[in-house]
């Protein structure tokens, strides 16, 4: 297996997303938003408007309240089928493209490799992913900055605050069928045995990133479905980077694109995979910059 997993790991990130010439915005540059909102969007056109909407009527108060505060969305349409991208461009046409941007994949490349586009697109100061479904209310990013507030001083400028829905565990249990929750508690200690031993929930897509741990942590990382989350934080850990986890609210919304027995069966495979290619020195953990 070890084998296996050197010799097919991609020894460097995909370059596209990472470095782009001319005067496209760019994560090495220095930022120039207060906060950068990346929202990955696979076949979303009936979920993201109440996202949007939430999110945009947020920090449009917010920004109103304190003009100093400046923002951005990128919508990050990856590879879709439907009309996720017509939907999110109705935004740009109502908020202005300065606010709201739309980056169209041409190929799905998976949630993360669509998170990984949208931040090194982005010229925040601060940066959240946030899932274009809704699940978590947009305002909890409250939370978060407090949680990463309260990780100050931030070494080299880097920290990182998840949001969490560990303290609802117990009421989705119940919810749930046996062979769900056994799934469950299979990825989670695999994530504990394998990669990140003191987060709790590492798959709650509700993350604020400080620009320099946003550029270390996607500079390095090689997953691009559904354990991205994993080898996200698992990078940080090892780069020594502090990590709050922050209850957030969250409501399960119709519609999610996990496949429970192939999702959490692939999530397994790349976890095992993550260790291994670390461990074995195919992949490495590297401070890359743009010329």
């Amino acid at each position: 297996i070890c084998v296996i997993a050197h010799v097919t790991a991609k020894t460097m990130p995909h370059e596209d997303a990472e470095c782009k010439k001319g005067n496209a915005p760019n994560l090495h540059d220095p930022a120039t938003r207060e906060l950068s909102v990346v929202v990955p969007s696979y076949n979303e056109e009936n979920r993201l408007p109440l996202m949007m909407d939430e999110a945009l009527d947020y920090l449009e108060k917010r920004q109103k309240e304190d003009p100093s505060f400046t923002y951005e969305v990128i919508v990050v349409n990856d590879g879709s089928k439907d009309q996720t991208a017509k939907v999110a461009k109705e935004y740009c046409k109502k908020y202005g493209s300065d606010k709201v941007q739309v980056i169209s994949l041409e190929k799905n490349r998976g949630k993360g490799g669509a998170v990984r586009t949208g931040v090194f697109s982005s010229r925040g100061k601060t940066i959240l992913m946030a899932d274009a479904d809704g699940a978590t209310k947009f305002a909890d990013i409250e939370k978060v900055e407090e949680g990463l507030k309260n990780l100050q001083p931030w070494p080299e400028g880097m920290a990182i605050s998840c949001g969490s829905r560990a303290h609802l565990e117990k009421d989705s249990i119940a919810k749930r069928s046996y062979f769900r929750t056994l799934l469950m508690y299979g990825f989670h200690f695999l994530v504990w045995f394998l990669c990140v031993k003191e987060i709790r929930d590492t798959q709650c897509g509700f993350k604020l990133l400080t620009r320099q741990a946003a550029l270390q942590t996607f500079s390095n990382l090689h997953i691009e479905r559904w354990a991205f989350d994993v080898e996200l934080l698992y990078i940080a850990q090892r780069l020594k980077i502090p990590i709050a986890e922050v209850a957030v609210n969250w409501t399960e919304i119709e519609g999610s694109k996990l496949v429970p027995f192939w999702s959490w069966l692939q999530m397994g495979r790349d976890l095992l995979f993550i260790r291994l290619r670390y461990m074995t020195g195919a992949w490495k953990l590297e401070a890359k910059k743009c010329n």
